[in-house]
């Protein structure tokens, strides 16, 4: 019996993704999550750091939506629009600003600042999300792929930071370059879907 090469091919990378799947990187929760429902969901702006450039245009719509299809609340306000509350609300882009540069600087989840934006947003949990690695590079002779995110859930009226996670993913490839918008879908995927909810 021959076996094509394409089906081959197939098999080999479903072995490498099957192996690949096992947990995100690193996952914490708070105590207390068992109890933590939140309904309404805000996705603030995504950080893309140093990579602005390439991801800047469609990070928060590929946020936005891996939440969106999961279902699990009854409002989310997506990135965009938060920006657009920024920009009509200047207490309100003082407290997301201040608030990440808190968060990200001394690890303080300030929770006068959340519960403002929870309040202003009309959402009980805010979601923080940066971007750790979207690029195209070399390991050795192998070309990769990667994608990775930093997330945290927190709490709006308490300023608790009830989940965060750190993932990231690679893939090799030989000729054509993967798109990494999508690949970076992926992995975003992955990791909602194991945040609590």
């Amino acid at each position: 019996m021959r076996v094509s090469v394409r089906n081959l091919i197939f098999a080999v990378l479903l072995c490498v993704t099957l192996s690949a799947c096992g947990g995100l990187r690193f996952s914490q929760i708070a105590p207390g999550i068992d109890a933590f429902h939140p309904e309404a969901l805000c996705i603030l702006p995504v950080d893309a750091g140093v990579y602005t450039q390439a991801a800047g245009g469609v990070v928060d719509d590929i946020i936005d939506d891996v939440v969106k299809k999961k279902g699990w609340f009854s409002t989310v306000v997506s990135p965009k629009e938060v920006a657009k509350l920024m920009e009509e609300n200047d207490r309100l882009k003082d407290s997301i600003t201040d608030y990440l540069a808190k968060l990200k600087v001394v690890h303080f989840s300030d929770p006068d600042l959340s519960g403002f934006i929870g309040k202003t947003c009309h959402a009980d949990a805010v979601l923080v999300v940066e971007v750790d690695f979207w690029n195209y590079t070399t390991q050795g002779d192998d070309n990769l792929v990667k994608a990775g995110f930093s997330m945290q859930l927190v709490a709006a009226q308490t300023g608790e930071v009830m989940w965060k996670a750190n993932h990231f993913a690679t893939e090799k490839y030989r000729w054509f370059k993967p798109n990494v918008a999508a690949f970076a879908r992926d992995v975003a995927a992955e990791m909602i879907a194991r945040m609590p909810h």
